[in-house]
């Protein structure tokens, strides 16, 4: 079978993960053909393990290499640019979360895929976990009836190390907790309970030394007028212990959590035979990290509407708006210190700069 040819940008932390999930067998037909980096040792380092072509320039590897698909592994702050800079050479591409700093730059970068007939898709694989997968099927079918109220809980460990090298914590490359961890939970609960009409938030650097937050805690308020709370911080310790979603409606109450949202811990319905035993052994899985296992599935997905040629995202940037907006809506209340409405020019003024 034609094997698609991929090439990754970006060889830092998040580029070991996906060098493991390439490596192990469970992703198929593809072939890694170069590696970029800034730090052209790092590049050289991960292109040995493909025996593929290492670049410091993602200019030189673009015009040397004729790609199918291209991972976009850099710091955060480089995707909107250079996500539209691959698009503009047609060549498909999956952006690691975040997607980008702001909406109207998602908005450009999902045009402009369109324009080219490529795919965008962005690294929020814990959409296609089984457990989010069942909460969002239950949610959507209206098993739980009337949403009263939801919990999203981040009790990860990131030692003051991590923050030690060039962007990780910066306002100007990647903003804290929440736009870099959290973000993820943050993006499920959006996806399953839909818009978020205000937030109201304070953060705080309460044990790692960095420009953005280590700690943020959040009142919400969704637009069905259900009220929920984000708690999130890196200064758990002495390691990841918790990310978790839970949900309480009129008809049932379910939590899930684990350290990625990969275990179904409480799931209880008013009426009706569904057994939890059942649920939690189907539905839940064990992980290494907080990485979980759907990366696995969102690649997959992506090779295989390339070989079909099909322009299908798994997760279409834009789709991923919402919860760009609802993360520069907790940033504002906190720079401003008051409730503030999702969406429209609700921006964070210090994301980005």
């Amino acid at each position: 079978m034609k094997k698609i040819k991929i090439g990754i940008i970006g060889c830092g932390r998040v580029s070991e993960h996906y060098k493991k999930l390439l490596l192990s067998k469970k992703i198929t037909n593809y072939i890694v053909l170069a590696v970029c980096d800034i730090n052209l040792n790092k590049a050289k380092l991960l292109s040995s393990h493909f025996k593929c072509d290492y670049y410091n320039s993602i200019n030189k590897m673009l015009k040397n290499t004729n790609f199918d698909l291209i991972f976009l592994l850099t710091p955060s702050g480089y995707h909107y640019k250079q996500a539209k800079y691959i698009i503009s050479k047609k060549i498909n591409v999956l952006i690691e979360k975040p997607t980008a700093f702001f909406p109207n730059e998602i908005k450009k970068i999902s045009t402009l895929a369109k324009k080219n007939q490529v795919i965008a898709c962005t690294a929020y694989q814990n959409r296609f976990n089984p457990a989010v997968q069942f909460l969002k099927k239950n949610i959507d079918n209206g098993n739980f009836g009337k949403i009263v109220s939801s919990s999203v809980r981040l009790r990860w460990c990131r030692y003051n190390a991590y923050y030690n090298d060039e962007w990780h914590g910066t306002w100007k490359m990647d903003g804290g907790v929440i736009n870099q961890q959290a973000i993820h939970h943050i993006d499920c609960i959006s996806w399953i309970l839909g818009p978020i009409n205000k937030v109201c938030s304070i953060a705080t650097k309460r044990l790692n030394k960095l420009e953005a937050e280590d700690t943020l805690v959040s009142i919400v308020e969704f637009k069905n007028k259900s009220l929920g709370t984000i708690e999130a911080t890196t200064a758990a310790r002495p390691r990841d212990f918790e990310a978790s979603i839970s949900i309480v409606g009129e008809k049932g109450i379910i939590e899930i959590g684990g350290i990625g949202l990969n275990k179904i811990e409480k799931c209880e319905f008013v009426k009706g035979n569904k057994n939890f035993a059942y649920i939690k052994k189907k539905y839940s899985e064990n992980i290494e990290n907080g990485y979980g296992n759907s990366h696995i599935i969102l690649i997959n997905k992506i090779i295989k509407n390339i070989l079909n040629k099909k322009i299908a995202s798994p997760v279409p940037v834009e789709t991923t708006i919402k919860t760009c907006e609802f993360v520069n809506a907790l940033y504002k209340s906190n720079e401003i210190n008051k409730w503030v409405k999702v969406g429209g020019n609700n921006l964070s003024k210090q994301l980005g700069k």
